[in-house]
C-alpha cells in the first residue's frame, strides 16, 4: 500500500462484493489485515469458501461468506437479507463486483448484464444496506469505477443497447453511471454520517472479462500482463476510501491512486444523475 493509504478498521464490519479474486479478494485481505470484520461476496460457493478461508490464514480476520448472482435482482434481495440477519453492524459496502462481456446478454430480470452487474446491482444493494450503514455511525459507500468512464456517455435513448450493443460502449456507460450514482446518493446522504466514493483502481491483472473478452483483449492482455498493476496494488485506494482517518466528511468524489481526481465532465452531470437514479428505481422496484 502506498503512503498514506493505511487506515484502520479495528472492529468494523466491510462488506465486498465480488470479493472471490482479483481487486476484490485483496480489498478484503487488506480491509482483514487492517483489523475488519469482513464479508465477501461470490457466485459459487465453493471459490468463496475458499477465498475466506484463505484470507483467514493471512489475516486471522473473521471473514464470512454470502453467495448470489448480483446479475438478477431477486438475488440480490435475498443476499442483502441475508446479510442484514447476519451482520449486526455494516460499517463500510464496498461495491467492487462487475463484469465486461464483448457481445449482449440479456439476464433474469431482461436487462442487458453489464448494466444489471455494474449499475443496478450496487445501486439496489445500496439502497437495501444504508439504513444499517447508518447506524454505524460513520458509514461509508465506496464503488469501484474505471478510467473506462471518460468518453462515455449514458444513452438513456437505449440503455439497454438493445438497438446496438458495444462490449466498450456497454461497460464505459456502466462506470459512468458508477459516478452519476455516487454524486448523486452524496447529495442525498448530505447531512447524515454516511459518505459516498468512487474510484479507479488502474488496470489490473485479473481474468476480469475473461469469460466473453473482446478481440483486443485476447491479443493486448499477454502483451501488457507483465506491465500491469498486481490485484494489491489496484485493491489500494478501494482500502484507502474504506479506511483511511481524515475521509469521514469526504463524500461525491473520485480517487485515484489514493488521491482525488477530476473525473468526466458528463460525470458532473447533475440532470443526468437525477435522471439515471429515477429510472434506476423504476428498475429494480420492476424487479
Amino acid at each position: 500500500m502506498t503512503s498514506g493509504q493505511e487506515g484502520q478498521a479495528t472492529g468494523w464490519t466491510v462488506l465486498v462484493t465480488g470479493g472471490t479474486g482479483g481487486i476484490g479478494k485483496a480489498t478484503a485481505a487488506g480491509l482483514a489485515a487492517l483489523g475488519a470484520r469482513v464479508a465477501i461476496t461470490g457466485r459459487d460457493r465453493g471459490r468463496a469458501e475458499a477465498a475466506a478461508a484463505e484470507i483467514r490464514a493471512a489475516t486471522g480476520g473473521q471473514v464470512d461468506v454470502f453467495v448470489a448472482d448480483l446479475t438478477s435482482q431477486a438475488e440480490v434481495r435475498r443476499m442483502a437479507a441475508d446479510v442484514l440477519a447476519d451482520l449486526p453492524r455494516i460499517d463500510v459496502l464496498v461495491n467492487n463486483v462487475g463484469g465486461y462481456w464483448n457481445t449482449r446478454h440479456v439476464t433474469a430480470d431482461g436487462l442487458e448484464r453489464t448494466f444489471a452487474l455494474n449499475h443496478l446491482a450496487p445501486f439496489l444493494l445500496t439502497g437495501l444496506l444504508l439504513e444499517r450503514l447508518g447506524d454505524s455511525g460513520a458509514g461509508r459507500v465506496v464503488t469501484v469505477s474505471s478510467g473506462a468512464h471518460y468518453g462515455a456517455r449514458i444513452n438513456f435513448e437505449d440503455l439497454q443497447a438493445e438497438r446496438s450493443y458495444s462490449g466498450e460502449r456497454a461497460y464505459g456507460q456502466s462506470k459512468l453511471a458508477n459516478i452519476l450514482f455516487t454524486r448523486e446518493l452524496a447529495k442525498r446522504l448530505h447531512g447524515t454520517t454516511v459518505t459516498a466514493n468512487a474510484l479507479h483502481p488502474g488496470v489490473v491483472r485479473t481474468s476480469f472479462g475473461g469469460e466473453d473478452p473482446s478481440s483486443v483483449q485476447r491479443v493486448l492482455v499477454p502483451l501488457l500482463w507483465p506491465f500491469l498493476k498486481s490485484p494489491a496494488r489496484g485493491a489500494a485506494t478501494s482500502i484507502h476510501l474504506a479506511s483511511a482517518p481524515g475521509l469521514e466528511h469526504v463524500s461525491g468524489q473520485y480517487f485515484v491512486n489514493g488521491k482525488p481526481k477530476a473525473s468526466s465532465s458528463r460525470s458532473h452531470d447533475e440532470a443526468d444523475a437525477r435522471r439515471l437514479w429515477e429510472i434506476s428505481e423504476e428498475l429494480v422496484a420492476a424487479g
